[in-house]
């Protein structure tokens, strides 16, 4: 597909359309093709490298920028780069129904595949394989959302899953060491975020070898770090906390 932009003379070639309608008028961006999703999914972060131009247009097939007064009645600024980003986010992008399909496809399984490494049967610690969790998402009839990331979906999809399967997040196993004279305020503080304790010595800082659940990894670290006044440390020993082997529940 080549465009031809007789407003600034570029042509623009391999081009990918992300269209958003917003206060009755219609907006589109010039993109590489593959290269939305990526951005949408946080893997690709450099702008011109997704954005053929800055250019915010009203029919990027003909040509047609959009004018200054009718961006800033849509978006209430002016700024084309802001403009695109914003559509970029949260526009349509404009494929044909077999790449839209292909699309959705592939992100059903990233998002399958991302659930499995993220979570284990509770009650026998076993990893899930990629196969059994798109069989479960399909199961619950999970809609995949084109203009959400596949890692924001993951999350939704354990939350749906939790109610028709044995599954949780795997826990972390983190190293706790906390200097004396704090270590018993701080380790009553963080006490419920642990949701095990497998090891406690005094020697003399407190060390403690504990499991928790991903989501209070950030709140135990702030209470170390300020507590603590930088002293003690919090060192993560495992990501999952899995049983040995290579064994996948099917």
């Amino acid at each position: 597909m080549s465009i031809f932009t007789p407003t600034n003379q570029i042509r623009l070639t391999n081009v990918a359309i992300v269209r958003m309608k917003r206060s009755g008028k219609r907006f589109e961006i010039a993109c590489y093709k593959n290269k939305v999703i990526s951005w949408r999914n946080k893997i690709e972060k450099d702008l011109d490298e997704v954005l053929q131009t800055h250019t915010v247009f009203t029919n990027v097939s003909k040509g047609q920028v959009a004018k200054r007064e009718d961006m800033i009645s849509a978006f209430g600024i002016e700024d084309q780069t802001e403009i695109c980003k914003q559509i970029l986010a949260k526009g349509e992008l404009q494929v044909s129904e077999r790449e839209r399909q292909s699309q959705l496809e592939s992100m059903f399984r990233d998002i399958a595949t991302i659930v499995a490494d993220m979570c284990v049967n509770p009650e026998t610690k076993r990893p899930y394989t990629v196969g059994l969790i798109e069989r479960a998402m399909k199961d619950s009839h999970y809609a995949v959302k084109p203009t959400r990331n596949a890692k924001q979906q993951a999350l939704d999809v354990i939350r749906i899953l939790k109610t028709q399967m044995a599954i949780d997040r795997a826990r972390m196993r983190l190293r706790l060491v906390l200097p004396v004279k704090e270590a018993r305020k701080v380790r009553e503080k963080i006490k419920s975020s642990l949701a095990s304790v497998e090891q406690e010595d005094w020697t003399p800082d407190l060390e403690i070898i504990c499991l928790i659940d991903p989501g209070s990894y950030r709140n135990i670290d702030e209470v170390v770090r300020s507590d603590t006044k930088g002293k003690g440390t919090v060192e993560v020993l495992s990501l999952k906390d899995v049983e040995e082997g290579d064994e996948r529940l099917q």
